[in-house]
């Protein structure tokens, strides 16, 4: 098949990628343990001579059984779409998540899904995928299901990077004590976030640097500090050093704030995609606003120097398109 097919829920699936492989998760990151995954699904697709697709949900479970929003997304629908594609795969099913669809038994899944949505060659998850009411899809479910229902079941064990495995947690950790490049480590690619440009209170503008200010969602977890940028505004790579955090001004949920540099276009209602290339500092108050201005100068000295130097960590992150 050609063309990268994305669906919102399985009420109209082409045929064109019915008897597919199926990785099943929610894959938040896309990273190098949820990759082993895809390449393995891949890799069985082709032999099989199907398409290999990814079935993911939103939002994050989580999210809808907590009393709010809370978790630190590492990667949304889009992005889950983009890293899919980039690996090869054929397709990406977006299933919407809440509490009705939480309900579901895990061998009604299985039949409406899989069987009479889908009409799964086989399907492949991480050892700790679980699915349906109460988690009661376990790994041996879904082997006995397999040999039930004739699809191919592949149980992939997570990778391990050191003495802990590759999660979605430890690269939220690390991205909260602000070590972008060991999270790139983990991920296999530079971990981006995006979002529309807003407007600010104009003070970067008043003192020499404009901002494109980006909103950041509740839950947002990257350490407050500085780092160097490399964003993508319309197919164009532009680089620039961007701040997170005002501990001198109003810093209860601050946007995402990228200074540009050499460029001075206006951009409100654009969505800027900006990917972390590196580690500045983290914030600090300064005594006033020359000290604040000769920091912001060094900060993007440093920045350059780092967007200079930093290559792909892997052949999906040159894909990403955040490297010329």
């Amino acid at each position: 098949m050609s063309g990268f097919i994305r669906l919102a829920g399985l009420d109209q699936v082409p045929p064109s990628l019915k008897g597919a492989m199926v990785a099943i998760g929610n894959f938040d990151g896309c990273h190098r343990g949820h990759q082993h995954v895809f390449r393995a699904l891949k890799a069985r697709a082709e032999a099989l001579g199907v398409p290999a697709i990814v079935l993911t949900f939103e939002p994050h479970p989580r999210d809808v059984f907590a009393p709010a929003p809370f978790m630190f997304r590492l990667t949304y629908a889009d992005q889950k779409a983009r890293i899919a594609e980039a690996l090869g795969l054929d397709g990406i099913v977006v299933m919407p998540f809440d509490l009705p669809f939480s309900h579901i038994e895990a061998e009604a899944f299985v039949t409406r899904f899989l069987i009479e949505a889908l009409a799964v060659t086989g399907v492949a998850v991480g050892a700790d995928f679980h699915f349906g009411y109460k988690r009661q899809g376990t790994p041996d479910f879904l082997r006995d299901a397999g040999k039930r229902h004739g699809f191919e079941v592949d149980i992939l064990d997570m990778l391990d990077e050191g003495d802990d495995h590759i999660s979605s947690s430890r690269i939220r950790a690390l991205l909260g004590e602000g070590n972008a490049v060991a999270a790139s480590q983990l991920l296999g690619y530079h971990w981006y976030l995006s979002g529309p440009v807003v407007k600010g209170d104009q003070r970067g503008r008043e003192l020499g640097f404009p901002t494109a200010n980006v909103p950041t969602p509740t839950g947002f977890g990257l350490q407050q500090g500085v780092y160097a940028v490399r964003a993508r505004l319309n197919g164009r790579l532009l680089d620039g050093v961007a701040s997170y955090g005002k501990p001198m001004f109003n810093n209860e949920r601050p946007p995402f704030e990228t200074w540009i540099f050499d460029f001075d276009e206006m951009i409100y209602g654009e969505t800027l995609e900006m990917a972390l290339l590196g580690h500045v500092r983290g914030q600090e108050k300064f005594r006033g606003l020359d000290e604040l201005i000769a920091a912001v100068n060094n900060d993007a000295s440093i920045a350059r120097r780092q967007l200079q130097s930093t290559q792909p960590v892997s052949e999906l992150d040159a894909k990403l398109g955040f490297f010329r």
